[in-house]
C-alpha cells in the first residue's frame, strides 16, 4: 500500500510517517519508483507509535525500545519493559501530586483561618 493509505489505515499522517521513518522508529519502506510501499507490519508500527504517544510516551522513548529492533515484528519484550518504566513513572507522579494536592488543602485552610482571625474584616 502506499504512504496515504498506511496513514488512513493507522490513523496517523503522512508527515508522521515520513517522521518516524527519518528518526529510524519506522524502518525504511520498499520502493516502487518513487513511491514508498508500505505493509500490514509497517501499519502496526505505526498504530503502536500512536498508541503508545497517546498514553504518554515520548518519541525518544519510543526510540529506545527500537534502537536494538531490527527485526520486522514489533519488539514486544522491549515494549514491556518500557511500559512497567511509564507504570512506575506514572505511580510517582500521581504521588507527588497526591502530596501537592494535601498541602495546597492545608495552605487553603490557613488561609480562611488567617481571613476570618483578620482584625480588618470585621470592619
Amino acid at each position: 500500500m502506499y504512504i496515504g493509505q498506511a496513514a488512513q489505515r493507522s490513523g496517523t499522517t503522512i508527515k508522521s510517517i515520513r517522521h518516524y521513518e527519518s528518526i529510524g522508529l519506522l524502518p525504511q519502506p520498499r520502493r516502487q519508483g518513487n513511491y514508498r510501499l508500505y505493509d500490514e507490519q509497517s501499519v502496526e508500527l505505526l498504530i503502536f507509535i500512536k498508541c503508545a504517544k497517546a498514553l504518554g510516551f515520548r518519541l525518544k522513548e519510543l526510540q529506545a525500545i527500537f534502537a536494538e529492533h531490527h527485526g520486522e515484528t514489533m519488539p514486544w519484550a522491549q515494549a514491556q519493559q518500557a511500559i512497567d518504566r511509564k507504570k512506575r513513572e506514572n505511580r510517582a507522579q500521581r504521588a507527588e501530586l497526591e502530596q501537592q494536592y494535601q498541602q495546597l488543602q492545608v495552605f487553603e485552610a490557613s488561609l480562611a483561618q488567617a481571613r476570618s482571625e483578620c482584625p480588618l474584616q470585621r470592619l
